[in-house]
């Protein structure tokens, strides 16, 4: 296991960490000298970084996905931790373990695997159920679909992603759906269950995650309807209607023609699906751009662009730090020697009296002294 981890590096302080190159960019000082800047990351978030000096010797050591060795002083610059590199080693297979570079779910995906047949077994529509057996009847689609992200970055951007956003949505459906009577589940827990089957080829993840060329190409609705089209044709008796309820269940989950659904959801099953996914991955990416933040002070975050807001950090508004205290000043000794304790002050003298009564009695009191 390799130490440190992006998430624990202390500013002002230098490091040799192990990292994965994100992003790699050559370029030019006023001098017109080169300089890199960098994103980095291990599974515990990611850091930007800046190389000044010596960059000549390094420009072509290495290259994005590549991993690196990289000695540096861990800085505080506007706000957030940057790394200066000052360093800097291309690692070989052999010096890596993959674990430590990419983030992965909580659970475990045989876990999660597990808890998905015992849903599908639970189902009551017979005809539903083939058909889910039939997806997860491929070995190397099994594989992928424990493994695969929900996304490149924005929700669920881990190893194990796509199946944990699965069972949420599956947890939801019964949840909710059981609420309204019209909704059939088996039917809304099959289109959360298959809703982005297309990302198991839209995704490359075998380092830092991307698109394959079919993803750029076609799109993770395009590829599920193509996969679902060959298990649909593989199970002949399976009824022409219910297919193509829910074709149009993956057609339209994106819920809007603009965010790239070819068709809105038309009826109840698939809306719910649609408000089901927005939510689970809204909720998702907001806890993952609190956990990723890397602003120093203030209760808020930066901008986080898939949530067009900053966010709140509510537990540090809720208990803010307590504000430090300085010192008192201590008193300058006199110069004539070591200081006297200062006199009690005097007992406050009396209120004079401001009126002619009171200047008559104050008389009477004073002649009987």
């Amino acid at each position: 296991m390799k130490s440190p981890y992006v998430g624990s590096l202390v500013p002002n302080e230098v490091a040799t960490v192990q990292l994965l190159v994100l992003a790699k960019e050559i370029r030019q000082k006023k001098t017109g000298e080169p300089y890199l800047t960098m994103h980095l990351a291990d599974r515990t978030g990611e850091i930007e970084a800046k190389m000044w000096d010596n960059v000549a010797e390094v420009l072509d050591a290495f290259q994005r996905d590549d991993f690196i060795k990289v000695k540096g002083l861990v800085q505080i610059y506007q706000n957030r931790v940057q790394f200066t590199v000052h360093r800097v080693r291309r690692l070989e297979e052999h010096e890596i373990d993959l674990a430590d570079y990419f983030p992965c779910s909580e659970r475990d995906p045989e876990e999660m695997f597990r808890e998905l047949r015992g849903i599908i077994t639970g189902f009551s529509d017979a005809n539903l159920r083939s058909l889910l057996d039939a997806v997860f009847a491929d070995p190397d689609r099994v594989r992928l679909f424990k493994m695969a992200p929900a996304a490149k970055s924005i929700h669920h951007a881990c190893r194990g992603g796509l199946i944990e956003h699965v069972l949420s949505m599956c947890a939801l459906s019964r949840l909710v759906g059981s609420h309204y009577p019209q909704i059939d589940v088996d039917l809304l827990i099959t289109g959360a269950i298959l809703h982005d089957i297309g990302k198991l080829e839209e995704l490359s993840y075998a380092r830092s995650f991307g698109y394959s060329s079919d993803g750029q190409l076609l799109g993770h609705i395009t590829l599920g309807l193509r996969l679902l089209g060959k298990v649909f044709d593989s199970l002949p008796g399976f009824p022409p209607r219910l297919r193509t309820l829910v074709e149009h269940m993956v057609l339209s989950h994106h819920g809007e023609l603009e965010f790239g659904s070819p068709k809105t959801p038309m009826f109840a099953e698939a809306l719910l699906l649609h408000h089901l996914d927005n939510l689970d991955s809204k909720m998702d990416a907001l806890r993952g751009a609190l956990k990723r933040d890397r602003q120093v002070e203030g209760e808020f975050t930066n901008w986080i662009a898939p949530l067009e807001r900053v966010l709140l950090k509510k537990e540090l508004y809720l208990h803010p730090p307590a504000p430090s205290t300085p010192p008192p000043a201590a008193t300058p000794p006199s110069a004539s020697g070591p200081s006297t304790p200062a006199p009690a002050p005097a007992a406050p003298a009396p209120a004079q009296p401001t009126t002619l009564f009171g200047e008559k009695l104050q008389a009477v009191l004073e002649s009987q002294k």
